[in-house]
C-alpha cells in the first residue's frame, strides 16, 4: 500500500464509516463508499483494546500485506476502511488472509 493511497483524515475516515456500506466477519469489518476519483484509498483501524502497540502494529502490517497481494479484488473509485477486531490477535496470517479475501469476494 502506497502512502498516497492511505486515508489519514479523521473527517473522511468517520464519513466513510457513517455513510458507507459494510460487511463483517469474525476478524474484520470492511466499510466502503464510492467517490469520484479513479484511485482506491484504504484506511486500517484497530482498537487499543486488542493489545499493546507491538501487537497492533503487527496486525496492521499483516493487513496491509493482504491488501497489497489481493489488490485486484478492490473496486476502483472506492474508499475502504478495514477495522481489525480483537479476535485477530492470536490468529495465523493465512486465516486472516482467507477471512479478508472472503469479505472482498462476497
Amino acid at each position: 500500500m502506497k502512502r498516497k493511497e492511505t486515508i489519514k483524515d479523521k473527517k473522511l475516515f468517520n464519513n466513510i464509516i457513517r455513510k458507507g456500506k459494510f460487511k463483517k466477519n469474525e476478524f474484520y469489518v470492511l466499510y466502503n463508499v464510492a467517490h469520484d476519483d479513479e484511485e482506491i484509498n484504504y484506511g486500517v483501524a484497530i482498537s487499543k483494546k486488542v493489545g499493546n502497540a507491538v501487537t497492533r502494529n503487527k496486525l496492521k502490517r499483516q493487513t496491509r500485506a493482504i491488501i497489497d497481494s489481493h489488490r485486484n479484488l478492490f473496486k476502483n473509485n472506492h474508499n475502504y476502511i478495514i477495522m481489525i477486531r480483537k479476535s485477530c490477535a492470536n490468529t495465523e496470517y493465512n486465516v486472516l488472509e482467507a477471512a479478508l479475501v472472503g469479505l472482498l469476494e462476497s
